[in-house]
């Protein structure tokens, strides 16, 4: 899963770059995240262990793939492990909202 992670984080998509530009080093509330992070059988776009939360951005690859999803964030919440899902779209419209809605998430702010 190391593998996979790493070259998923070369491969990032646009919308993940954005959001990843805005969350790293703990430019969000103090928060830290960390970015395709591997959990068991699944890598995670973004992970925060202090929150134990997963933010999941899906686009064109989740097409098709909704029986998928809901099997890895049921994976995930039997692990304790809260998930919220965003669009590509809702990253390039709105990235000030997403990142209000995740800083909510994590609960230490915004």
């Amino acid at each position: 899963m190391t593998t996979c992670a790493r070259r998923l984080r070369k491969e990032a998509t646009f919308p993940e770059r954005l959001i990843w530009g805005r969350l790293r080093a703990g430019q969000l509330s103090g928060v830290r995240f960390r970015r395709q992070h591997p959990i068991g059988p699944f890598v995670v776009d973004f992970y925060c262990a202090q929150t134990k939360l997963a933010i999941e951005v899906d686009g064109v690859s989740h097409e098709d793939c909704e029986q998928r999803d809901r099997d890895r964030t049921r994976h995930l919440e039997s692990l304790g492990i809260r998930v919220i899902r965003f669009t590509n779209d809702e990253v390039l419209q709105d990235l000030e909202d997403v990142l209000f809605r995740i800083a909510c998430e994590t609960g230490l702010g915004p």
